[in-house]
């Protein structure tokens, strides 16, 4: 059973799970880069929470209209209360935690720290879906089916829905900054 290397299919399969997990790495590193720099790096501060928002902000947002829909509907008792978790994860990241960041002078210290609590909650999330939801994902559905969710993704990320919900996001009042 000779296979001629020339006629063998050089295209990766495609999977939605591979690809939230490498903006899960994404992500990561910006945090890192964050945490890297100084008081003094106000608008590298701000660029790196602009890349942070660009990147976190599509993401979160296509989990809870299309991925999380579609895992609940399948999942079963621990399912279910992964799913929870992991919504309200999202609702405490999109309603306090960035919010309350984006309140800090980014030359601040209480910026760098506002911006570490929010990297330690988006790495405790991403690497509890990884371990948990991904898992169970894998075996609720077909590798057509996280194929097809990695093709509906990309296209997602380029229409006017995502673009609303990211202008959304970003508009979204923050509250007062504790002790204000």
């Amino acid at each position: 059973d000779y296979c001629d290397p020339t006629q063998r299919s050089t295209t990766i399969a495609r999977d939605i799970l591979k690809t939230l997990k490498s903006e899960h790495d994404a992500l990561r590193k910006l945090f890192k880069d964050m945490e890297d720099t100084t008081d003094r790096a106000r608008k590298t501060r701000a660029e790196i929470l602009a890349d942070i928002e660009a990147g976190l902000i599509p993401h979160a947002k296509w989990e809870e209209l299309v991925f999380y829909p579609a895992f609940q509907e399948r999942a079963d008792r621990d399912g279910l209360k992964t799913h929870a978790e992991a919504v309200q994860e999202h609702r405490a990241v999109e309603l306090a935690v960035l919010p309350d960041l984006k309140t800090k002078p980014t030359d601040s210290v209480e910026f760098a720290g506002s911006a570490k609590v929010l990297g330690e909650f988006v790495d405790h999330h991403a690497g509890e879906e990884e371990k948990t939801m991904f898992k169970m994902a894998r075996k609720l559905f077909s590798a057509e089916e996280l194929a097809a969710f990695d093709e509906d993704y990309e296209q997602w990320k380029t229409t006017p829905e995502a673009g609303r919900e990211m202008a959304n996001a970003l508009k979204q009042p923050s509250p007062v900054a504790v002790g204000q």
